[in-house]
């Protein structure tokens, strides 16, 4: 079996909110076509570091960061990175879903229309893809030209699933995805998350513990802003080499 490639190489990585150290030297790598979630206690540094990814955290007023992410064999904090592009190719879903006032169809056409695209024939054939790419179309078929905000809750989160894969990236990071789902809904995005991997890479961050055992391939403990073990998901789970790392997964803290 092939060794899988790193699509993202993360090193030293540092981040600050004004004088707030978040995060302290992170390095991982995250391989292309696999799962890698984010486990740990709230407040821990997982959703800070996943934004760091994708430059979210610029938007955030007195924040920076030093170290690099490397993706695509740039680091996507050196001065000449086109961020919106980047964005483009490093999609997120968030905890909440996030549905525009707006169609389904218009949800998911409104990535690739920003991005330039005009022929109405292939937006089309964008969104329909890309809504069968998140397990939706058969369930919204009828109802493209209603309100996105009719939908379920978990209708909604796929959807904006979908609105992600419509601009075509490469990566995709999920803020807790299911966190504001019920059980039904929680396993349809488990279960596309199996799906979505063969075409994506695919960084998760959530509260459950079950969740990163049933998804994932690789997993990352955080703890107060350290990565404290990072290695495969079974061996996290089944041999921690970290203490503190046992003590979370058992329920002695956190």
């Amino acid at each position: 079996m092939s060794t899988k490639e790193n699509v993202l190489e993360i090193k030293n990585l540092n981040f600050y909110y004004d004088d707030f150290q978040a995060l302290n030297d992170i390095n991982m790598d995250v391989k292309e076509n696999n799962v890698t979630a984010l486990i740990g206690p709230s407040g821990c540094g997982k959703s800070t570091f996943l934004r760091t990814i994708n430059r979210m955290n610029d938007l955030i007023e007195g924040s920076r960061v030093a170290g690099q992410v490397v993706f695509d064999g740039d680091d996507i904090y050196s001065g000449n990175i086109d961020v919106v592009r980047l964005r483009k190719r490093i999609g997120m879903v968030f905890q909440q879903p996030n549905p525009f006032p707006k169609s389904v169809f218009e949800n998911v056409a409104y990535g690739p229309k920003v991005h330039g695209v005009k022929d109405k024939a292939e937006i089309e054939e964008l969104v329909i893809e890309s809504l069968k790419g998140a397990a939706l179309f058969d369930e919204v078929k009828d109802r493209l030209d209603s309100s996105a905000l009719g939908l379920s809750g978990g209708q909604q989160q796929r959807l904006c699933i979908a609105r992600a894969l419509a601009v075509k990236p490469e990566v995709l990071l999920m803020d807790e995805p299911a966190s504001a789902l019920d059980p039904v809904a929680t396993a349809k995005i488990e279960d596309l998350i199996e799906e979505l991997k063969e075409k994506y890479s695919i960084v998760i961050v959530t509260h459950s513990m079950q969740q990163a055992a049933r998804v994932s391939d690789e997993t990352g403990f955080f703890l107060m802003g350290d990565l404290i073990e990072f290695d495969k998901t079974n061996k996290i789970f089944e041999n921690p080499a970290n203490q503190k790392t046992e003590d979370y997964i058992t329920g002695r803290f956190g």
